[in-house]
């Protein structure tokens, strides 16, 4: 009964439009005043201030925002686009493919689903409304591409599950991989079946090759060079994560200051972009650890493991319908505050029903990589609709084909565990 009084207060906190991070505190608060003396409720917040603060995972939160800032500034993701559609020139939907292949690169060099998904977005959509791409499907190819980087480590949404739920976060982003290949090879598919059902949506091959051609952009080079330091630390065990990502940061900024795109202003705002976003994050982190300390007092996961063991719920079930509930808040809810906010619960949850941790970590990540393009709240398909300038309907109408292959490779994570733990020992 406490447990349902502190979620109303929560709720009643969010519709109240308060952030999410201050409603999580508040409602934490609130709530554990019911269960525990203002002392111990005091002293509780200054763990979790300190704790939090003094966390030297924690500066990987900043270190990949601030690397994908760099990397926007520095013109990366038309570099990438100008390659790919080289390359892709005579393939029909080439143009749209590109967009894939740069979302998976950037994804590989970049935690940021969003900044990705701008980035392309900018160095894209001309080039494909010129050749004929219908402006719907357009954004919407954009959009899914951005979500890549939710998935493909290094992802800030796979070192967020680690800090919250004390998971290895080198062990997360091997575990990314695999399900991240698969999800962009769904993608390619989704095109090519799209402008084979739908050729109208597309270009004129003949065109769409020619505009290919004639496009001039920088090396590829100093990108490929940054993606081979991160990923080669960060998986031979040269470092860990975190200095892995200062790294990038360092290796970004020296790859826009070599191509001469980086100006002060742009400096300026990438940090300051930085500072919002890390804010924000932490501010969530405080939130929800003091929510957390609530839910264990009220030890509603015990109630929850009791209550199955006494209906007799198969743990397929019980899986089954916590994903439900995953997607559901994906499409109302940012990413960030769903996996902070719930990732200790269910994870209790999952690990007493005896699934992994890791493979429930990397399944969270893509109910995560959903919402991200789900409506109401598709945060990409806002992105891209407002960086294109196109009507927002039509961007979800674009989307949809893609949605569709998302729960099939949700499906398939389900069902064979194997693709997730393949790199995992």
């Amino acid at each position: 009964m406490i447990f349902i009084w502190g979620t109303f207060i929560l709720l009643g906190t969010i519709l109240a439009a308060i952030p999410i991070g201050f409603a999580l505190g508040l409602a934490g608060i609130g709530s554990l005043a019911l269960l525990v003396p203002v002392q111990t409720i005091l002293a509780l917040m200054s763990k979790v201030v300190h704790a939090t603060s003094a966390s030297y995972v924690i500066l990987t939160i900043p270190m990949f925002v601030l690397m994908a800032e760099f990397l926007g500034c520095g013109g990366i993701a038309q570099d990438l686009m100008i390659a790919c559609n080289r390359l892709l020139r005579r393939v029909r939907g080439g143009m749209a493919i590109a967009c894939v292949f740069s979302g998976a690169i950037l994804a590989a060099a970049s935690g940021s689903s969003t900044a990705s998904a701008a980035s392309i977005t900018r160095a894209a959509f001309p080039a494909m409304r010129k050749a004929g791409y219908d402006r719907g499907f357009a954004a919407g190819t954009i959009a899914i591409a951005g979500t890549l980087a939710i998935m493909i480590p290094p992802s800030t949404a796979f070192v967020l599950y680690g800090l919250m739920t004390e998971t290895s976060i080198g062990k997360l982003f091997l575990a990314g991989i695999f399900p991240g290949l698969v999800t962009a090879a769904g993608y390619v598919f989704t095109i090519m079946l799209v402008l084979k059902l739908r050729p109208d949506l597309g270009a004129k091959p003949e065109l769409e090759a020619k505009l290919a051609t004639e496009q001039k952009g920088s090396s590829v080079w100093p990108m490929a060079l940054l993606i081979i330091v991160v990923l080669g630390g960060l998986y031979s065990g040269m470092a860990t994560p975190t200095e892995i990502a200062a790294i990038g940061a360092l290796g970004a900024l020296l790859v826009a200051l070599a191509t001469r795109r980086m100006t002060r202003p742009a400096f300026v705002d990438a940090v300051g972009n930085t500072l919002r976003i890390t804010a924000m994050i932490v501010t969530i982190i405080f939130g929800a650890h003091i929510f957390g300390y609530f839910i264990s007092f009220s030890q509603i996961t015990n109630v929850a493991l009791s209550w199955i063991a006494a209906s007799e719920l198969s743990p397929t079930v019980v899986m089954l319908m916590v994903v439900f509930v995953y997607l559901l808040l994906g499409m109302v809810m940012d990413q960030a505050a769903i996996i902070i906010l719930t990732a200790p619960i269910s994870l209790s949850l999952m690990t007493g029903l005896g699934y992994n941790p890791i493979w429930w970590g990397v399944i969270i990540i893509k109910t995560a990589e959903i919402g991200m393009v789900s409506p109401p709240m598709g945060l990409n398909v806002f992105v891209t609709s407002s960086a294109a300038r196109v009507d927002l309907r039509a961007c979800f109408r674009g989307v949809m084909p893609f949605v569709a292959t998302e729960f099939i490779v949700l499906a398939l994570l389900l069902a064979f565990p194997e693709i997730t733990l393949f790199f995992v020992s």
